[in-house]
């Protein structure tokens, strides 16, 4: 089984996934969240940072792109080739209402037809292989059947599925029926993303669909950052993770509060990782002086027990 890490925006950047891949080995390939590139024809500053040269790093990287304008797909194609990267994955997953309101993302699914002409010319001029991340549908999943017809006329590198429709977000069932269709159906190799967050959870999933040889993890993995690596997330391991990430975002953002609320975002799903912490989770919410944050967040590692699986909330 080939292990991805999907891309969280505000999550997963260049120095998250550099440590991530340092203390909790065993993802093998890191998803960048999405460059959305203009006719501006220019990384910004923030952009080149997150988009270093390929051989610059030990692990593998596949740049996500978010556009609906196939000549900007393709420009960025041409960079991310240039930089040394082998693949560049199209975001046709994300449900945000910014994002869908300009028909990219999870909207491209609303036009079909405009969806196959945008297909039809980055495929024709494509300088790198192109995987796609999709959901089934806009708003209904009878909408999959016609959608993968499309996709199945272009020579797309790999299908991710999260088998939710849009206005599902990331709630509720993801749809099993659809995802088994698209095994049958597809003519890429076919990527389940969706709902995997424990050990467990992974283990009976490769039970029941042994023909997937790949599996896209997100919130789990974030929650759970050890989840992939021998001997699972340790107490140990999760403090030297978080203390080097509060040095390296102290540097970038060149102050400690702005690194701390950055991180507060990695604590939302930390927690589930923890028993009891409600009380202290409270006060790490709370805190906005950095001195009372470092000793909750130190309470929270040395103090609570560690579960072995996590317990999600925040579905």
């Amino acid at each position: 089984m080939r292990y991805d890490f999907a891309p969280l925006e505000g999550l997963t950047d260049s120095i998250y996934r550099r440590l991530h891949h340092k203390y909790f080995p065993g993802v093998d390939r890191y998803f960048t969240p999405f460059f959305s590139p203009t006719v501006h024809r220019a990384l910004t500053p923030r952009e080149a940072r997150e988009l270093p040269p390929a051989d610059s790093m030990v692990f593998c990287v596949v740049p996500q792109l978010l556009t609906k304008v196939p000549e900007d797909f393709l420009w960025m194609a041409g960079v991310c080739k240039d930089l040394g990267y082998e693949e560049v994955n199209l975001n046709i997953g994300c449900p945000s209402g910014t994002v869908t309101a300009k028909g990219k993302g999870a909207g491209m699914l609303r036009d079909l037809d405009s969806l196959d002409s945008f297909l039809y010319t980055v495929f024709s001029s494509a300088p790198l292989p192109i995987s796609v991340k999709t959901r089934i549908g806009f708003e209904s999943a009878a909408e999959f059947s016609n959608i993968l017809q499309i996709y199945n006329r272009y020579p797309i590198k790999e299908l991710i599925i999260h088998p939710r429709v849009r206005k599902d977000f990331y709630n509720g069932p993801v749809d099993m029926k659809n995802f088994q269709y698209a095994l049958q159906e597809s003519r890429a190799p076919v990527c389940y993303n969706g709902s995997l967050r424990a050990r467990s959870e992974i283990t009976v999933f490769s039970a029941a669909f042994p023909a997937v040889k790949s599996m896209m993890l997100g919130r789990g993995l974030i929650a759970d950052p050890g989840l992939l690596t021998p001997g699972g997330t340790t107490a140990d391991k999760l403090e030297k993770f978080h203390s080097e990430l509060l040095d390296e975002y102290t540097r970038g953002f060149g102050g400690t509060r702005n690194a701390m609320f950055r991180l507060k975002e990695n604590w939302h799903y930390w927690l589930c990782k923890f028993e009891g912490a409600e009380k202290l989770g409270k006060r790490l919410r709370k805190a906005t002086d950095v001195g009372e944050y470092k000793t909750v967040t130190q309470e929270i590692i040395h103090n609570l027990p560690m579960r072995e699986e996590i317990i999600p909330d925040w579905d």
